[in-house]
């Protein structure tokens, strides 16, 4: 895949107005069970991100399948409502500063001011109290192109129909002037008159993601959210629509928010990237310093898992993650990665069920014998054995933890048939400035006690 140097810099922003703003953004899915279908807990899908998208730049976010990419996409392009937290639109430097100062204060104990300057910043900027003048711009201002361009055109519209009716919805042309801006907007992504009177399953599928691209740019928008746009296309054909996607953004000046897993089109495309895993992010920052020197262990991973951007494979001597990934509806204290992760430590947030599972992994025998496990906390819990024999066996396999998982620091005391475990208690590890342009959700980082120094 060959992408054009010299359409697209890393690096160089128009400018750092923020075009959207993200504020503690959370999507939370019910899970229901029983007869009455009574919630029981949560999917974190989307669990408290903050991401700001300066205008005229490119953000890419990556991260595993089911991280909450795709997610935090349709919660900005307003096709989901999030649980919580705010989404702002096209904020001053100044009005940016505003929202972090007053959001969460009681309006009744702002001054006249502030009360005054944060009804305008709601009125006119934020998705879901927006005016509904300024919800009308936000939507035509802010399209998406999917993953799947077969499914999100319409199969018995002809490509006419398609492509024109944002210009339709929004009264823009009718009659011979839509078919003439229908037929503009095609010649710019590559497509002709020929191709104006045909149906989706005519066209190979570069040609229907260059249709949805079109359809995309039919309202002029300042953004537009990527998801995975070129994930189901060929090699060569993947190329083709990047290469068509920087050289509009540089005619009409878009922001774009790129959502993929592929590490080799980010490197290419984004000025600025951030890594999210398991409903977080994890790591921000431009994109040519994370490719170099990345501040989280899971940005390093999915680096070095890339042969194309390592010119290795994955088992030259790069680091691995061990096990799955955990269950979104409890996922782990501290940081999220810490049960996989090869340098976590014991601050990284072990819990009791974190050792379990790592005893269950490594000692399927010593786990078997354990009767009852009485947890005072997340952090501490009396296990239950059938004998003094199975006790001392397990007290040994979870003090080997300490160096075989991480140097966890487990506190052991052993009663007879009882062991109580103690680890370090924790609070959920978020993403923290570590230099100008850099953040990271990492200890090691934070601390400045560096994993891959």
């Amino acid at each position: 895949m060959t992408i054009s140097d010299d359409v697209h810099v890393p690096g160089a922003v128009a400018s750092r107005r923020s075009l959207i703003t993200l504020r503690d953004v959370a999507v939370h899915y019910p899970v229901k069970e029983g007869v009455l279908q009574r919630v029981t807990s949560h999917v974190k899908a989307v669990d408290g991100v903050s991401l700001t998208i300066p205008r005229g730049s490119t953000v890419g976010l990556v991260g595993e399948s089911g991280c909450g990419k795709t997610t935090l996409g349709k919660v900005i392009a307003g096709l989901e409502s999030p649980t919580s937290g705010d989404l702002w639109f096209d904020l001053e430097p100044s009005d940016a500063e505003d929202v972090d100062r007053l959001r969460g204060r009681d309006p009744k104990s702002m001054s006249g001011e502030d009360k005054e300057t944060w009804q305008r910043l709601q009125g006119q900027h934020r998705l879901g109290s927006m005016s509904r003048e300024f919800q009308r711009r936000y939507r035509r201002n802010c399209q998406v192109v999917f993953q799947d361009a077969f499914s999100s055109l319409n199969p018995r519209q002809l490509v006419r129909d398609i492509v024109g009716r944002p210009l339709r919805v929004y009264n823009e042309a009718s009659g011979e002037d839509l078919n003439q801006q229908v037929l503009e907007l095609l010649e710019r992504v590559g497509l002709g008159p020929q191709h104006l009177l045909r149906y989706p399953h005519q066209f190979s599928g570069g040609q229907r993601q260059r249709i949805s691209i079109a359809r995309a740019l039919a309202l002029n928008p300042e953004f537009i959210i990527l998801d995975e746009p070129t994930s189901a296309l060929d090699v060569s054909v993947q190329a083709q629509i990047l290469n068509l996607l920087v050289s509009l953004q540089r005619e009409f000046e878009l922001t774009y928010l790129f959502i993929t897993h592929d590490l080799g089109v980010v490197e290419h495309m984004s000025d600025e990237i951030a890594v999210m895993y398991l409903g977080r992010l994890v790591e921000q920052g431009p994109t040519r310093e994370v490719f170099d020197n990345p501040f989280h262990p899971y940005t390093e991973v999915l680096r070095d898992s890339n042969p194309s951007l390592t010119g290795d494979s994955v088992a030259d001597g790069h680091r691995r993650l061990t096990g799955s990934v955990p269950n979104p509806i409890d996922p782990p204290t501290g940081c999220r990665l810490h049960p996989r992760c090869p340098v976590a430590v014991s601050t990284c947030g072990w819990r009791v069920d974190d050792v379990l599972e790592q005893l269950e992994v490594s000692s399927p025998a010593s786990f078997e014998g354990i009767e009852a496990v009485e947890r005072s906390s997340e952090f501490s819990a009396v296990i239950r054995l059938t004998d003094d024999d199975a006790s001392r066996a397990m007290a040994q396999e979870v003090t080997d933890l300490r160096g075989a998982v991480g140097n966890v620091d487990v506190d052991v005391r052993r009663d007879g048939k009882e062991l109580r475990v103690d680890l370090p208690e924790v609070d959920d590890i978020t993403l923290e400035v570590i230099e100008p342009g850099r953040m990271s959700a990492c200890v090691h980082a934070q601390s400045g006690n560096w994993w891959n120094k």
